[in-house]
């Protein structure tokens, strides 16, 4: 008798077929019963709000213990600090380059494009936002004064210079240091061990996410910023999809076809949490045993880039300043779209990789030039699909500066990277 082999369905599909499905049925409910409330109480509110919250909050109770340990494994296996100074600058670098990058790449369409419509009624309009602390402010807090108290309450900057820190005393601390490292390393094993079962999960919390989503959102909601939603939109994916492959292979070499398809676990997990923190358990595993990149060059730039990296969010931010000031017609000077690149990308720094944070930190790139801040209203409506699409684009920026940074160091495995069956088993993401 012949045995039939059976393929176990990858990872990519089982979150990709909860997408569809989560669509397909929010969508199919939302026009069985519009307005109902108890659609609205049982279903929106009740089973696939749980569900997806629960999911999204697993995957962000895994974030400070993932960051911390991998961080302080990776800084304590650095005896040299002069690697770590040469590390830490080369990825800061590259962050805040493709930001401006992506900044003015946004700006650039938008002024060819032209989104805003002068005639569109700007009046009424009303956004409740939370002042942006100032950048003194941002760089202030970067060092903890009390590092539970920022664990406590995910404050990731902190919390990597903290690591950092602890991880240079581990590795200037002899043999007492060494056993601390060693205990690291186990507690980094099983933190590992944890994601892999939490991500087994995840196609389920994608569905209830995606039905909410549907079921929340109508047509008619795009229907008065679909250019602006559109403009965005190709943004986003030339970005990601020509930019951050192009810097790779010039300032790499490495194949950027191989980076794009190995990403697509993290991209889809990146676009159904529409959270960068709540993805960076997944990004790191993936870049670890997909992108062949050493853990102590990704246990150091992938929180960073979750926390600094903000490309996506940058591009919505210079599209919407442009947008707001047509809307408004409201003229801007050269000078004054220098002020919006330079503040969105100083302002990406003190971003949180959370959803709907980048609308908070619009609000501040707006009051730098003068620009009503009650036109975010108008784009309420579209932000939150255009947030999930711009967090798959922060993800892949920080895997790609990731993969730059780690070959430069040589800290990069070639061979993992070009076997398309490296870690695929691990991240249950076989063909």
């Amino acid at each position: 008798m012949t045995a039939k082999v059976q393929k176990k369905m990858g990872l990519t599909a089982k979150i990709l077929i909860g997408m569809v499905g989560g669509i397909f049925i929010g969508g199919l409910l939302r026009v069985l019963f519009p307005e109902s409330e108890l659609a609205q109480t049982y279903l929106v509110d009740g089973l696939f709000g749980v569900v997806g919250n629960i999911f999204v909050s697993s995957l962000k109770m895994l974030v400070v213990p993932l960051v911390f340990v991998s961080l302080v494994c990776g800084t304590a296996s650095l005896s040299d600090p002069s690697k770590l100074g040469r590390l830490g600058g080369k990825t800061l670098i590259l962050y805040l380059t493709t930001t401006a990058i992506a900044i003015t790449l946004a700006i650039t369409a938008a002024n060819i494009v032209q989104p805003g419509d002068a005639t569109m009624a700007a009046e009424g309009l009303a956004f409740d936002a939370k002042s942006a602390p100032p950048l003194s402010q941002v760089l202030v807090n970067i060092v903890p004064s009390n590092p539970i108290d920022a664990m406590a309450k995910g404050s990731m900057l902190q919390i990597i210079v903290f690591a950092i820190i602890f991880g240079i005393a581990i590795a200037q601390s002899g043999e007492r240091g060494a056993r601390i490292r060693n205990f690291f390393e186990d507690i980094n094993e099983v933190v590992m061990k944890l994601v892999t079962i939490l991500m087994s999960l995840a196609p389920y919390g994608v569905f209830a996410l995606m039905a909410k989503l549907a079921m929340t959102l109508g047509l008619d909601t795009f229907a008065s910023v679909i250019k602006y939603f559109l403009l965005v939109l190709v943004v986003l994916f030339v970005h990601g999809l020509v930019t951050y492959p192009l810097l790779l292979k010039l300032l790499s070499g490495l194949n950027p076809i191989t980076f794009l398809k190995k990403m697509r676990s993290v991209q889809l997990f990146a676009f159904s949490t529409a959270s960068s923190n709540a993805t960076l358990p997944v990004t790191i595993e993936t870049a670890n045993y997909r992108l062949g990149v050493h853990n102590n060059i990704s246990s150091f730039s992938l929180p960073l880039g979750a926390t600094i990296n903000m490309d996506g969010t940058a591009i919505m931010q210079g599209v919407a300043t442009v947008f707001i000031a047509q809307v408004f017609a409201i003229d801007l000077t050269i000078s004054d779209y220098v002020m919006v690149i330079v503040t969105a990308t100083l302002a990406s720094i003190g971003t949180a990789g959370v959803p709907g944070v980048g609308l908070i930190m619009l609000a501040m790139v707006l009051n730098q030039v003068g620009l009503p801040v009650e036109g975010i209203a108008l784009i309420l409506g579209v932000d939150r699909l255009l947030d999930m699409v711009r967090t798959a684009v922060n993800v892949t920026g920080d895997a790609a500066v990731t993969c730059i940074v780690a070959k430069s160091e040589k800290e990069f495995e070639p061979e993992v990277f070009n076997d398309p069956l490296a870690g695929a088993e691990l991240m249950g993401d076989r063909k």
